[in-house]
């Protein structure tokens, strides 16, 4: 997705599921019930802080220390959080460890079309004010790519997001290198989608910010998650081992092939998030320009096979550590409300600091920026209101629009 633009700007999970029956607790749409996997709100939590960090904080080239680890550690790796978490969410609505099948797989299916089509209108709406580094209408294009895939077993899922993370950034690179720039206007001249906001068809396929075409073995992997027992100490182990070894094969691999720089993150220049960087392809595509050999990178956003891969490693270690933490330490567990009230509406969150910077004039993600104060009072901002509006609703604001929407599924027969 390589644009002028560094892609900083990361991704949302939206709001979890539907109602769910009695005998699965753990997909309540909201709240702290005792079989939820709030493990999994504290990661949700923890990508929105980390987006938060490099959307308001400090330039990474402006920090050091432990700061620096911090501001690496949030580009990109909260974005793929995000997108993993998307696509354990799908698999809440479609039916988590079994499939729903008949009249409920429908009603699943069509709940999951819906929420894709209003998100593709969101995000729509949003990048007409915002420009198109909002993740919510490639959210949308990721769900419906998804719906063939709800009712596949995790081993299957998981071979199929392995063989999309081998050849997908590949197929991105082949793609936009043949195809000139010429015939992306001319596409993008009949692309109403792009008549309206800077995100078109084209760039929800191939050349935005997140595009399907190299995002979809992100979203996949999260759904193979969702199959799993991830309450199951067993299952937990192996987790962390695969999610170790991902993180260190492919980050290590890179590093050999393509030297010290290989993990370099476009944020070490001093970019602005939401300036002009001309020679980036952190969008996780490649335009025709790019050398072949970008292909063994691993930095944020970069799109590559590496780069997924490790990423998704990071995300299954982060979601397996939370869940981990909450289920082994009642206190920690009471402690982290606020936080997991975070989680439950992400969305919201989400939404809410766009408009927030907007309305109070926050620089986002600018290269002069040096302080850490404007970060941290939108992080304490965004948990006081979580908590509190928590104590009074099930689900967020934006949270119970998007479950209202799917109103209409129980119609299909």
């Amino acid at each position: 997705m390589t644009s002028t633009q560094p892609p900083y700007r990361t991704a949302v999970p939206v709001e979890h599921s539907p109602p769910q029956p009695p005998t699965a607790p753990e997909t309540a749409p909201t709240g702290v019930s005792p079989g939820r996997l709030v493990g999994l709100d504290v990661a949700r939590a923890l990508a929105v802080f980390g987006m938060y960090i490099v959307h308001i904080g400090p330039a990474l080239s402006a920090t050091d220390g432990v700061g620096s680890w911090v501001r690496y550690l949030a580009d990109g790796h909260s974005s793929v959080l995000f997108a993993t978490l998307a696509g354990f969410s799908l698999m809440l609505i479609a039916g988590r460890r079994e499939p729903r099948t008949g009249l409920a797989g429908r009603q699943a299916k069509a709940r999951i079309a819906i929420r894709a089509v209003v998100l593709l209108v969101l995000g729509t709406v949003l990048a007409m004010e915002y420009g198109g580094v909002i993740i919510l209408a490639f959210y949308g294009v990721y769900f419906l790519l998804a719906l063939p895939l709800v009712r596949l077993s995790a081993g299957t899922l998981a071979v199929i997001a392995g063989g999309l993370a081998l050849v997908a950034p590949q197929l991105a690179f082949v793609l936009q290198s043949v195809l000139s720039e010429s015939v992306q206007q001319t596409v993008n001249a009949y692309d109403p989608l792009k008549a309206l906001s800077d995100v078109g068809v084209l760039d929800l396929l191939l050349t935005g910010f997140y595009p399907a075409i190299t995002w979809m073995p992100i979203v996949v992997a999260g759904m193979a998650l969702a199959r799993l027992d991830l309450t199951a100490t067993a299952v937990q182990w192996r987790l962390a081992v695969l999610g170790a070894a991902l993180t260190v094969a492919a980050y290590g691999m890179s590093l050999l092939l393509a030297g010290k720089d290989a993990l370099r993150s476009m944020a070490e220049d001093g970019k602005s998030s939401v300036g002009s960087a001309p020679e980036s392809f952190g969008s996780g595509s490649f335009e025709g320009h790019r050398a072949a050999s970008d292909l063994l990178s691993a930095g944020p956003h970069s799109g590559t096979t590496f780069d997924i891969i490790g990423s998704v490693g990071v995300a299954i270690l982060v979601i397996v550590c939370a869940t981990v933490l909450m289920d082994r330490l009642p206190l920690l567990r009471r402690l982290a409300k606020p936080v997991i009230a975070v989680g439950t509406m992400s969305l919201t969150a989400y939404v809410g600091h766009f408009v927030a910077q907007s309305v109070l004039g926050v620089p986002a993600g600018e290269s002069s920026q040096e302080s850490w104060v404007p970060v941290l009072m939108f992080i304490l901002g965004a948990t006081v209101f979580a908590a509190v509006w928590s104590r009074f609703f099930r689900r967020g604001p934006l949270e119970s629009l998007l479950n209202a929407a799917t109103g209409p599924a129980k119609y299909v027969r």
